[in-house]
């Protein structure tokens, strides 16, 4: 595989509107290596999903350079077995999970994916088992996926991706219509795959929250590349996020607001962890510095 798994140079993309074309993509460029673990932020319209979409094959991009494990979906000579391929190595799992379940129940829904790509019916059963216990819904295995609550649903959907054994897995808002519990839950899930078996993971969100556990942080605006950097970078600079018509984690705003109260802080906290220690750091200095007035 070359130096990177996803490589996007130029890419353009529009939609036809009223027999008009609508750039939604302006000359993207971005490189992504096998093992990262990126969150890609955009306000509504951004161009955020139709790139995950031209990753993903489902859209054909209109000018420019894209490569994916290897295959050039920009090519015009791309095939259905160069399709077929990148949909073996690159998963996708959407906003509504009710989408994605095709089975009655919980086990032959996960199993649909492995039995499309011809795996033998022993490896299957594994494969089952194992993705099942990966997301851990293994006692859920004999269940009808529509008794199952939203976070649920959506593990099982990310069980049916792990079972096909992709290198590559994008979340395109999977979490936007699950509650706080289901939201962790999924969270949790793709953190536990990108860490343990090293698989690609892009996570495509407007929650600022889940954007900051990535390792990488890509900001697209009216579709060009806004920045690119760790949350910690990305962050920094909440002027730059909420021109693009974003917000930055609740922990980071409460630090610039304490800041412009006058409260002296040090460092860019982006979890909530992060941001309790830096204020008890600082409250610790400040009864110190009184005790010794």
């Amino acid at each position: 595989m070359g130096e990177f798994f996803i490589h996007a140079k130029d890419l353009w993309y529009s939609y036809e509107e009223n027999d008009r074309k609508m750039p939604v993509l302006r000359g993207i460029s971005i490189d992504i290596r096998q093992g990262e673990y990126v969150a890609i932020l955009g306000h509504n319209g951004s161009g955020k999903s139709t790139f995950a979409k031209l990753l993903n094959g489902i859209l054909e991009p209109e000018a420019g350079a894209l490569t994916v494990a290897d295959i050039d979906l920009a090519s015009p000579e791309l095939s259905d077995d160069d399709i077929f391929k990148l949909r073996r190595v690159v998963g996708m799992v959407f906003q509504n999970p009710d989408n994605q379940l095709v089975a009655t129940i919980v086990e032959d829904d996960v199993a649909f994916g492995p039995e499309n790509l011809g795996v033998p019916s022993a490896e299957i059963r594994q494969r089952v088992d194992e993705a099942l216990a990966t997301v851990g819904m293994s006692a859920y295995a004999k269940h009808e996926p529509h008794r199952l609550s939203g976070g649920q649903k959506q593990r099982v959907a990310i069980a049916g991706l792990i079972a096909m054994r992709p290198s590559c897995m994008i979340f395109d808002e999977s979490t936007a219509m699950l509650d706080p519990a289901g939201r962790r839950e999924v969270i949790q899930t793709f953190e536990k795959l990108n860490r343990e078996q090293g698989i690609t993971v892009l996570t495509i969100t407007h929650y600022m929250n889940e954007a900051a556990r990535a390792d990488r942080v890509i900001v697209i605006d009216d579709g060009r590349v806004l920045a690119d950097g760790t949350p910690y970078e990305i962050f920094a600079d909440p002027g730059r996020l909420i021109s693009a018509g974003l917000d930055v984690p609740q922990c980071t705003s409460l630090i610039h607001a304490l800041r412009g109260e006058g409260v002296k802080l040090e460092g860019e906290p982006i979890t909530p962890e992060e941001c309790a220690d830096l204020i008890c750091r600082a409250l610790e200095e400040k009864k110190n510095g009184n005790a010794h007035a």
